[in-house]
């Protein structure tokens, strides 16, 4: 690939420089059909991959759509598109963006929003991922940008209400910085892939975010609630659920944040204080403020209905998972899993340590703890490897793990 002509002279003195706005200033925001158009031709006539990002409401909303993407192309320069006024008439986007390798730092966290939007691209880079695996401890933007091209990206606005309309100058212009200097970051660590013989590793990692099916929904999301370990009974489980559950259902309507709906700690409170009127329930913390006081009815329900529930429908203190138990319950359930796990780990640590990488990125922990736990049937190396492409682990990951694991599978206690 070409290199890319950021607008910006590489600099000489070792201290960052403050990279306070875009080289070629904070662009408009595309909001209108004529304006998305003539963008995507000068995107189309761009060369090179295509920087992207989004922004999200994450902590604001209930649906975690994309508020801005930000595009950047060499020869095109930076769009910011707001998908909301535009919503359902993205064809053209599409049709551009499509057909071209895409450069995102944590790529996982931007497809499925722009997946959502008919945004898929036809290949990837991910800046994050790379950086993991070249080695690299701190791997945010900002971090990355300053050790690679010695520039310090202005930051601030990442938590922010990107659903708030009209976006301020300086939300703008901190969201054009996101994709400035995203392909020369590429650039640099493309070429230390290389030079480490990682690149083929990289692109196997990049292909396996680019193609990954969403996440299957979690069985019992309620389970998740802050400080639920200090509920004890399944009747209190039954009103966690039952909370959790009015609680979600009116955030979706809401599109707001179910923390903001209602923070966890008041789910535990309610239901450790257990109130049975209105006002036992609004003398608790939370539950008394002015907005939360219209929906006192919405939550006292809940809590009502859970008192009542048939013991056969409440929920278990400890629900069985499909997976193995907590690892520090292995020695004491099975001693030799147990052995087989620590050996392992350690191999495992030596492995990623020699090649310079992060370990839960060598294989992923879940997918060691039940190898562990139930090795292959069969016992030999290709079972083995078997098991593990089938886990989801790569060729890379499968070439370079499956005889020290297999070696650490004999392990007895």
């Amino acid at each position: 690939m070409d290199d890319v002509d950021s607008g910006l002279d590489a600099p000489e003195e070792s201290a960052p420089i403050p990279l306070t706005e875009p080289a070629e200033g904070v662009p408009g925001v595309v909001a209108d059909q004529g304006a998305l158009e003539r963008a995507c031709a000068r995107l189309a006539a761009g060369t090179g991959a295509l920087a992207v990002d989004t922004e999200r409401a994450s902590g604001y909303r209930y649906w975690p759509k994309a508020y801005l993407i930000q595009l950047r192309r060499e020869g095109a320069g930076t769009f910011l598109i707001d998908p909301i006024p535009l919503a359902g008439r993205l064809d053209p986007l599409a049709e551009t963006l499509n057909h071209t390798e895409w450069v995102l730092h944590a790529a996982s966290q931007d497809l499925p929003c722009l997946a959502e939007l008919g945004l898929h691209p036809a290949a990837l880079f991910d800046t994050e991922l790379a950086g993991r695996l070249a080695g690299y401890e701190r791997v945010a933007l900002g971090t990355l940008v300053e050790l690679l091209l010695g520039y310090r990206l202005e930051k601030g606005h990442s938590a922010a209400d990107w659903s708030k309309r009209p976006l301020p100058p300086s939300w703008l212009n901190y969201a054009a910085l996101d994709v400035e200097l995203l392909v020369p970051l590429r650039e640099k660590l493309e070429a230390e892939l290389s030079a480490q013989g990682k690149l083929e590793w990289a692109r196997q990692e990049f292909e396996a975010v680019r193609t990954a099916e969403p996440p299957a929904p979690r069985a019992e999301p309620w389970r998740r609630t802050s400080g639920i370990h200090k509920i004890r009974s399944p009747r209190g489980l039954a009103a966690v659920r039952a909370l959790w559950e009015a609680r979600d259902e009116l955030a979706r309507k809401r599109d707001r944040a179910p923390s903001r709906v209602l923070p966890d700690s008041a789910i535990i409170n309610a239901v450790l204080a257990d109130p049975r009127t209105s006002a036992d329930l609004q003398a608790l913390p939370v539950f008394g403020g002015r907005v939360q006081r219209r929906y006192t009815n919405n939550w006292l329900r809940p809590l009502q209905a859970a008192r009542v529930l048939p013991a056969a429908e409440l929920p278990a203190a400890n629900p069985a998972g499909d997976g193995p138990p907590p690892a520090n319950r292995w020695a004491d359930k099975d001693p030799d899993a147990a052995a087989r796990l620590s050996a392992a780990r350690a191999a495992l640590t030596e492995i990623a340590e020699y090649h310079g990488l992060p370990v839960e990125n060598l294989l992923l922990p879940d997918l060691l703890r039940r190898t562990c736990w139930q090795p292959p049937e069969d016992g030999t190396v290709e079972g083995l490897a078997e098991v593990l492409r089938a886990g989801g682990a790569r060729p890379w990951q499968v070439s370079l793990t499956t005889e020290a694991l297999h070696k650490a599978l004999q392990t007895t206690a």
